[in-house]
C-alpha cells in the first residue's frame, strides 16, 4: 500500500520517518500531477511546496494552530494532509473541491485566500482576537510566497506586527516566482546568487557572508543559544549603574552583524526576527527551524525564510521558463501541457497593442506579476524598455502609469478585471480626477469559471462607469477589439479610457463588421415590438435569441451597445420606441450598465418596458461558465424566456 494511502489527518504524518517522508513527498508529487492533468489547476507552486506542507503540518497541530495560506493556490498539499484527498476528482469543478482554501471544506481552511499578498493582515488580526483571549489559537502560522511579497499590504503588516509584537510566526516560501520571476530584492538576491554559483565561483567576500548567513542561522535556531541570550540580555540590563549602557551595546552589536547580511536587516529593523534562508526541500532543516520558530514565538513575530523549487520535481514544470507550470489546463502527464499561448480575447490583446506601439513610441505596457496571461509576452520581447513588471501591486501599477501619463507617455496597464478593484482608489483618485490618458485593458471580465467567486470579473463595468471622465468599452469579437484599441490611444486624450473582455473564445466578424469610438451599433433590425441591448460577450447569445425568436414571429431588433459609459444617446432613442427593451451583460446588475439604460429610456418617457439581465448580487460559485451564465439565464435560452414573457406569448 502506498503511504499517502495512510494519510488521513495531519497527526498520521507524524509518526514517519524521514525516508518515509521523502518517498511520502514523491507519491504526493505524483498524485498531484495525475489530479491538476484531469482536471486543470495550478501545479508549480503546489509541486515546489511539497517539503514545507509536510514539516508544517508535523510541527504544528492544525487547527489548533492556525496554519494561513497566501496565496492560496499553493495549498494543495494541505489540503491531501487534512483528508480531502478523495475530493481532487472533482478540484474545480461546479460542485467539488475548491482550488484555494475553503471554510466550508474543512476547519483546517481559515481564510478563503486567492488574492495575494493579504495573509499577514489576517495574522496580525487574528493574533490580536488570540491575546483578548476571543479564540483559543496556540501559533497563528502565515505562509505567504510565489510572489505575495511584492505586494505593499503585506509590508503594511509587517510594520504593524513589528511594532505590535503580536505573536506570529511567518514562513516565506520564496521560489523566485509568481507568475512571473518574482519583482523583489528580497528574493531576488538569493535567486541570483543561486544562479551565479551555477556558472560560476562565487567571489571570496561572497563566500564569507554566506557562511557566516548559515552558522548564524543555525545558532539563532538552536533553543540553547536562546536561553542562554535571554539570560544574558536580562543580567546585562539588571547590571547597577551599567544595565542600560551594556544593554544598547549589545543591542549595537546584533544591530551591526545584521546590517552586514541581507535580508534579516531588513525584517528586524521592523521589529520582526529572522531565520533563514533554508532548504525547503531539506525536511530535518525544516522541522528544525520550524520548531525553534515555536520556541522563540513568544519574543514576537519571526519570519522563517525557505527556499523551494517552483514545480519541483516534474521536469515539464521544472523546464518551463516562464512560469513553471503555474496553472495547466487538462493534460497528458506523460508528456506535460503544451505550451501556453494567448487565445481569443488575450490574443487579440497582444497582437493589437504591438501593432499600436509600432507607430506610437509614447505607449507603455504594465502589468501585475502576470505578463504571460494578459497577453504581454509578445510585446515585453519587442519593446523591452517599453515594458514594466511591477509584481503583484495593482495599486502601484495603477498611480505609476498616472505619473507615466503626466510625463507624456500613454500607458497601458493589463490587469485581471478581479483584480483591479484593488486598486480602486488608485483608478479614481491617482488617474480619473487628473483626466490622465491611461488606458486599462481588463482580461478575464465577467464570468470566470473555475476558479470561483474570487476570480469572476463581475464589478468592473458598474464601478467604473461611476468615476467621471471614464469611458468604458466593451468588445463583442476580436475585430471590435481591434478597433477599440486603436481608439483607446486617441480617446485617452480626454481622459482615462478602460476595456474589459472575457476569458475563453471570441467571436469573429468581418474586418468591416464594426463599430468605432463610443458609438452603439445596430446589429439587427426588427419590427419595433423588441430591441435587445447586449454588451460585450452577450451580443452572441442576443444574436441567437433572435434567431430562435423569429422562428415564432418576433422579429427583435439587437444592439451592440460597444461603449457602456457614456452610452450612445442615439441607441437609447432608437430604443425608446419599442414597446419592450431587454439588456443584458455578463457584470453585477445592481448599478451595471443595464440599470443605466433602464434610467436613461425611462427618462424620455416613452412608455418602454425595460427588463435588465445581469449577474444577482450574490458570490457565484465554480463551475463552467456556460454553465453559470446558463443557471443564471444569461444565455440564448435565458433571453427567449424572458422575451415571450414580456409578449405574453407561450413557451
Amino acid at each position: 500500500m502506498a503511504l499517502l494511502d495512510s494519510i488521513n489527518e495531519p497527526k498520521d504524518l507524524r509518526e514517519l520517518s524521514l525516508p518515509e517522508l521523502e518517498q511520502l513527498a514523491d507519491e504526493i508529487r505524483d498524485f498531484i500531477v495525475r489530479a491538476v492533468s484531469e482536471t486543470g489547476g495550478h501545479l508549480g507552486s503546489n509541486l515546489g511546496a511539497v517539503e514545507l506542507s509536510l514539516a508544517l503540518h508535523r510541527v504544528f497541530e492544525s487547527p489548533t494552530d492556525a496554519i494561513l495560506w497566501d496565496t492560496g493556490h499553493q495549498a494543495y498539499v494541505h489540503k491531501i494532509v487534512t483528508g480531502r484527498r478523495g475530493m481532487f476528482g472533482e478540484l474545480r469543478q461546479g460542485g467539488g473541491l475548491s482550488g484555494y482554501p475553503s471554510r466550508e471544506e474543512s476547519p483546517h481552511d481559515f481564510i478563503e485566500n486567492s488574492h495575494a499578498s493579504t495573509v499577514l493582515s489576517y495574522a496580525h488580526g487574528l493574533a490580536v482576537a488570540r491575546d483578548a483571549g476571543t479564540n483559543s489559537h496556540r501559533h497563528i502560522v502565515a505562509v505567504i510566497g510565489d510572489g505575495s511579497m511584492t505586494g505593499g499590504m503585506a509590508y503594511e503588516a509587517l510594520n504593524n506586527l513589528g511594532h505590535s509584537g503580536r505573536r506570529v510566526i511567518i514562513v516565506l516560501n520564496d521560489n523566485g516566482r509568481s507568475y512571473a520571476p518574482t519583482i523583489s530584492n528580497l528574493t531576488s538576491l538569493v535567486a541570483s546568487d543561486d544562479a551565479t554559483k551555477i556558472n560560476q565561483t562565487p567571489d571570496f567576500s561572497d563566500r564569507v557572508t554566506e557562511k557566516l548567513s548559515r552558522i548564524l542561522t543555525s545558532i539563532r535556531l538552536n533553543p540553547i543559544y536562546v536561553r542562554r541570550q535571554r539570560k544574558i540580555e536580562n543580567f546585562l540590563r539588571d547590571l547597577p549603574l551599567l544595565g542600560k549602557p551594556a544593554e544598547q551595546g549589545m543591542d549595537a552589536f546584533k544591530a551591526a552583524v545584521r546590517e552586514f547580511l541581507q535580508p534579516p536587516s531588513f525584517f528586524e529593523a521592523l521589529g520582526v526576527r529572522y531565520v533563514g534562508p533554508l532548504d525547503g526541500h531539506d525536511m530535518k532543516a525544516l522541522e528544525n527551524a520550524l520548531g525553534a520558530a515555536q520556541l522563540r514565538a513568544e519574543e514576537g513575530p519571526i519570519v522563517v525564510h525557505v527556499l523551494t523549487q517552483k514545480g519541483r520535481g516534474y521536469p515539464p514544470a521544472e523546464d518551463d521558463d516562464e512560469k513553471n507550470l503555474h496553472d495547466a489546463p487538462v493534460f497528458d502527464p506523460i508528456t506535460g501541457p503544451d505550451k501556453s499561448v494567448p487565445t481569443g480575447y488575450t490574443q487579440a490583446f497582444s497582437d493589437s497593442l504591438v501593432k499600436e506601439a509600432e507607430n506610437d513610441p509614447r505607449i507603455m505596457a504594465i502589468t501585475a506579476a502576470m505578463p504571460g496571461p494578459t497577453g504581454l509576452l509578445n510585446f515585453q520581447e519587442r519593446f523591452p524598455r517599453r515594458f514594466l513588471d511591477v509584481g503583484i501591486a495593482e495599486q502601484h501599477a495603477v498611480t505609476t502609469a498616472a505619473g507615466m501619463a503626466m510625463g507624456g507617455l500613454r500607458p497601458v496597464v493589463a490587469l485581471y478585471s478581479t483584480f483591479l478593484s484593488r486598486a480602486w482608489d488608485q483608478v479614481v483618485y491617482d488617474v480619473a480626477l487628473h483626466r490622465l490618458p491611461v488606458v486599462f485593458c481588463l482580461d478575464r471580465s465577467g464570468i470566470t469559471g473555475d476558479d470561483g467567486p474570487s476570480h469572476h470579473g463581475i464589478y468592473d463595468m458598474a464601478l467604473l462607469s461611476k468615476v467621471p471622465g471614464m469611458r468604458v468599452l466593451a468588445p463583442s469579437s476580436v475585430q471590435e477589439f481591434q478597433q477599440m484599441i486603436h481608439d483607446a490611444m486617441t480617446l485617452a486624450n480626454d481622459g482615462p479610457v478602460a476595456i474589459r473582455y472575457p476569458k475563453g473564445a471570441a467571436r469573429q466578424v468581418d474586418d468591416h463588421d464594426v463599430g468605432s469610438g463610443l458609438q452603439a451599433r445596430m446589429l439587427l433590425a426588427g419590427d419595433g415590438s423588441l430591441c435587445i441591448l447586449a454588451i460585450g460577450k452577450m451580443v452572441g447569445a442576443a444574436l441567437q435569441a433572435a434567431q430562435q425568436l423569429a422562428t415564432n414571429n418576433i422579429n427583435a431588433t439587437v444592439w451592440d451597445v460597444r461603449s457602456c459609459s457614456p452610452l450612445d444617446q442615439d441607441m437609447i432613442k432608437h430604443a425608446s420606441t419599442y414597446s419592450h427593451v431587454i439588456t443584458i451583460e455578463d457584470g453585477i446588475r445592481d448599478g451595471g450598465i443595464g440599470i443605466g439604460i433602464a434610467d436613461a429610456i425611462a427618462a424620455l418617457k416613452t412608455g418602454t418596458t425595460v427588463s435588465v439581465l445581469g449577474i444577482p448580487k450574490q458570490f457565484i460559485p465554480q463551475a463552467k461558465p456556460s454553465v453559470i451564465l446558463a443557471r443564471l439565464g444569461l444565455d440564448a435560452d435565458g433571453i427567449v424566456r424572458v422575451a415571450q414573457q414580456l409578449i405574453k406569448q407561450p413557451q
